[in-house]
């Protein structure tokens, strides 16, 4: 499986890091665009029931279209840690450490494959907190709506942005530690 992967990393290499960073950038950038943008048109919105369900169905349309990218994400950063051999390059057949630097790297690419991977959980709690939303706006619960909604906006996303950005950054880190 591994030389599978690896063959096919090497004969595919700028297809596969184009669309692991084009999926981050979608994925991070239309985060950006819904708290930064589109959450302040929405508080101008004087019905509250009216407002609530158009920022849910907004949340519900960015979750439907950054969901494919998170998922290529992962399968890209798998193919990307696979494919350049991070693990070899850091440790010998005993699991010695045999360069620092390749070691350090190999942490990296740990530590940025868990961001995403908090990032993905966090996304589904989202989109949970988002539909129990929704079954509350369709009940007339509007402050039960508005709380979960809030929890998405004030804490979820910006957690995941910030996540998205030191992740991208590692991402460059880790593509020019072997350029």
């Amino acid at each position: 499986m591994k030389a599978a992967m690896t063959e096919f990393f090497w004969a595919n290499t700028e297809m596969v890091v184009f669309l692991h960073v084009i999926s981050a950038v979608i994925w991070v950038g239309g985060m950006i665009a819904m708290r930064y943008a589109a959450h302040h048109s929405f508080v101008h919105v004087e019905n509250p029931h009216f407002r609530l369900e158009r920022i849910s169905h907004a949340l519900k349309r960015l979750f439907m279209i950054v969901l494919p990218f998170v998922l290529i994400l992962i399968i890209t950063a798998v193919l990307m840690a696979v494919g350049w051999d991070f693990r070899n390059a850091a440790l010998d057949a005993n699991a010695n450490v045999i360069d620092q630097n390749a070691m350090d790297m190999y942490n990296l690419v740990h530590i940025k494959e868990a961001i995403w991977m908090i990032m993905a959980i966090n996304l589904g709690g989202m989109m949970y907190l988002r539909a129990k939303a929704d079954k509350a706006l369709k009940g007339d619960a509007i402050a039960e709506a508005q709380k979960k909604l809030s929890l998405i906006g004030k804490y979820l996303v910006p957690l995941n942005i910030i996540l998205g950005v030191v992740a991208i950054y590692m991402g460059v880190v880790l593509r020019y530690s072997h350029a």
